[in-house]
């Protein structure tokens, strides 16, 4: 098996991508890398925008955080993060995030813009011929009932098979900065999903954490040929460009200055740069609580 790492040159849908003229100035947000690979979705697509990032390391991963004190955190964070950057639109690019704190975050941020990430079960199941689809999520997003709510209301007829992998995200991380996993550890992962029962009928996955972008091809490598597996990284690019089209973005802000922050400092950085630049960000910053440029 060939364990490879996204890049961000590569359209995750292998589409043809036609770049939008808005401008504006976009917040993303992941507990992580992950969200880098929405980043590059963004970038194609949004190619005058300026992106900010911030990355929360310090509670990484959030699948091992208990719910109330985890949305309570992201909500603070976030407020704190739009008094700060000043965005037109935030992007949620965490899946953990979204469903656990979409509604409080638009609630606590009412004159905010937000898009968030959520697993592509209606992608899913608009293409499965078997009428059994998979879910390759964290722990904490597998368990929550916005999972079978999504199921409900875009795949009644389908069988949903879900697996709740506690290593990959600690995977992708790896993989970013150039150290992709042995392949039987992805294979491990990828088993929890397909031996389950029916298991072997799941034609359609989605990837249901934004840090499996960074493992894509490892993942179709491990499973069945006949497998499709979603990313829906630029899904939520073309949500964001609608939102932005739709809006009325200041001028002062289209060339505003791009940082990326994270919430505690890496232990690699210079190692981590290097792989930062393709998504174009030269240098990793730590986030200081009510800070201001």
């Amino acid at each position: 098996m060939n364990v490879s790492a996204f890049t961000p040159d590569q359209p995750a849908t292998g589409e043809s991508v036609s770049p939008s003229p808005a401008k504006g100035r976009i917040l993303a947000f992941d507990s992580g890398i992950g969200g880098l690979g929405i980043v590059a979705a963004l970038r194609r697509r949004l190619p005058e925008a300026s992106i900010s990032y911030i990355a929360d390391t310090a509670l990484f991963p959030y699948g091992e955080q208990e719910d109330a004190a985890l949305c309570a955190h992201i909500v603070a964070l976030l407020k704190d993060a739009i008094d700060t950057a000043h965005p037109d639109v935030v992007v949620v690019a965490c899946n953990t995030a979204s469903t656990l704190a979409l509604g409080a975050l638009r609630e606590a941020c009412p004159d905010t813009p937000f898009v968030g990430c959520v697993p592509a079960i209606r992608w899913a199941a608009r293409i499965s011929q078997s009428r059994v689809i998979g879910l390759l999520a964290t722990k904490a997003t597998v368990r929550r009932p916005y999972v079978e709510s999504l199921r409900c209301q875009f795949a009644p007829d389908c069988t949903l098979i879900a697996h709740g992998a506690r290593h990959l995200a600690d995977y992708a991380e790896e993989a970013f900065r150039g150290k992709p996993p042995a392949p039987h550890l992805i294979e491990q992962e990828v088993a929890g999903l397909f031996g389950q029962p029916d298991g072997d009928r799941i034609d359609a996955v989605a990837l249901g954490c934004t840090h499996y972008t960074f493992l894509h091809e490892a993942l179709r490598a491990a499973s069945p040929d006949h497998v499709v597996w979603l990313d829906p990284a630029d899904a939520v690019a073309r949500q964001t460009v609608t939102v932005l089209e739709a809006m009325e973005t200041s001028p002062s802000l289209h060339d505003a200055e791009e940082h990326l922050w994270f919430t505690a400092s890496p232990v690699d950085v210079i190692e981590l740069e290097a792989h930062l630049r393709p998504f174009g960000y030269a240098h990793a910053e730590q986030w200081t609580t009510g800070q201001s440029f």
